[in-house]
């Protein structure tokens, strides 16, 4: 949301955000955009990831503007030198949007915008219109339009008439119906107030299903990763389902469960969600703290990560920070190093040896390792938390059936009056079969 963004984000919002989500996704024309970042030592690569961002927003980079300093200009966030060189390139090239590596105050996005006279937009505004544009969900979009008032709410004061602006491109995908242009303060409140009970009931809703999900005691995998590390690609391969697969970043926001076939035969839940980046903006994790709690309160988490990128351990160190933001730093992980197809086996093995045998190296792509990461999954998973012995009659194969499908069979043996199995279980299957539950003695005198 650059100023010009939020304040005109009640303008086009409905019919933006219902478009769907398609994987060949781009905009008609492209907004050309000058990225411009500040910071101690930075270099052009530094922006690398802005300009993904910018990508998968709909935008063109057609520049870059860096300046070397210990701390951003309190008013215009980059010097007075700078600020010329941002505007030569605006008028060089003819771009419509510039594009900030950082989270901007108030006072300096108005004050670029009335100077640059074009939309400036910072990275916090650009992740929230690329998950605006993104979520197809319900919850999805209640979710980002309550980050995004919660973004605009300190932005409101010193914009007058630009509020009022309308027009299409990044910066117009705002909320989930509002179309009044004179937004204040006290209507944002209540919006927010509305929207925050709206996910209160949903969550309520998904509460439901995960209680479901954990009572059965079918382990719960969740995926988790830098965005566009591959995940989508990932619980594709492994479930031979169809999420949405797309060379942008936040490709998929909406949670996907799918079932997870482990070599064993065990079963497991899959989860795929929303992937993390850099300075992920607060708002938004607040907004997601319910999808994200899915993450927290699974049994595993399956963090990918591109061994092909040169940010590697620091973008894994990102999701780290994240996962521990929202409570799942205890949740047992295993590392996959995805994307190996695109490097050589030499920095293959170096990787693998960095990690010490506590990563898989895999290519979701090709299937490269998805066996060997199958196995380390299983090996990673708590065993069932009860041990049991069940009498199963004949005649009532379902019941077996149902111990393979949501439990952890160790042995059976045929007898005159039925099956003995031997099981780990949890609470909703020894539900289902504490009533042919048998002791040690009648197992015994089988």
């Amino acid at each position: 949301m650059s100023q010009d963004g939020k304040k005109r984000r009640g303008v086009h919002e409905t019919s933006t955000l219902e478009s769907p989500l398609a994987a060949t996704w781009r905009p008609r024309v492209l907004e050309k955009a000058v990225l411009v970042g500040v910071g101690r030592g930075i270099e052009e690569s530094d922006l690398d990831e802005l300009a993904a961002l910018a990508d998968s927003a709909g935008a063109e980079p057609v520049a870059r503007v860096l300046q070397t300093r210990q701390e951003p200009n309190p008013a215009t966030f980059v010097g007075r030198g700078k600020l010329e060189e941002v505007h030569q390139a605006v008028h060089r090239t003819g771009a419509g949007v510039v594009m900030l590596d950082d989270e901007l105050t108030p006072g300096q996005l108005r004050n670029l915008e009335e100077k640059l006279k074009v939309k400036v937009i910072d990275r916090t505004a650009l992740i929230l219109d690329i998950f605006a544009l993104h979520a197809r969900s319900r919850e999805g979009k209640i979710q980002v339009e309550l980050a995004q008032l919660n973004y605009l709410l300190p932005r409101l004061r010193g914009w007058g008439e630009a509020m009022s602006r309308s027009g299409g491109g990044i910066g117009t995908r705002f909320g989930g119906g509002e179309t009044k242009l004179e937004i204040d303060r006290q209507h944002i409140r209540r919006r927010i107030s509305k929207l925050r009970k709206d996910l209160k009931d949903l969550a309520r809703t998904r509460d439901v299903k995960r209680s479901s999900r954990e009572r059965s005691g079918v382990p719960q995998v969740a995926i988790a990763g830098y965005t566009n590390a591959g995940k989508s690609t990932l619980m594709n391969a492994l479930t031979d389902s169809d999420v949405v697969v797309a060379n942008q970043l936040f490709a998929t926001l909406d949670p996907t469960v799918r079932r997870l076939q482990l070599p064993s035969g065990r079963a497991a839940t899959l989860s795929d969600t929303v992937g993390f980046v850099g300075k992920l903006p607060h708002d938004l994790v607040e907004a997601f703290r319910s999808t994200l709690e899915e993450v927290a309160r699974s049994t595993l988490i399956l963090h990918v990560a591109d061994a092909s990128s040169p940010d590697l351990l620091a973008q894994i160190e990102a999701v780290r920070t994240v996962l521990g933001e929202i409570g799942a730093g205890a949740v047992p992980e295993v590392l996959a190093l995805n994307k190996v197809d695109r490097i050589s086996g030499q920095e293959r093995d170096r990787l693998l040896a960095r990690f010490d045998g506590d990563a898989v190296a895999i290519s979701a792509l090709t299937g490269d390792g998805l066996p060997e990461l199958l196995e380390k999954v299983e090996a990673a998973i708590p065993r069932f938390p009860m041990g049991v012995a069940i009498l199963v009659p004949y005649g009532r194969e379902d019941l077996t059936a149902m111990l393979h499908r949501e439990a952890e069979v160790l042995s059976e043996e045929a007898r005159e009056d039925g099956t003995l199995v031997h099981a780990r279980v949890g609470e909703r299957a020894f539900a289902a079969v504490r009533g042919f539950r048998v002791d040690p003695a009648e197992r015994a005198a089988g």
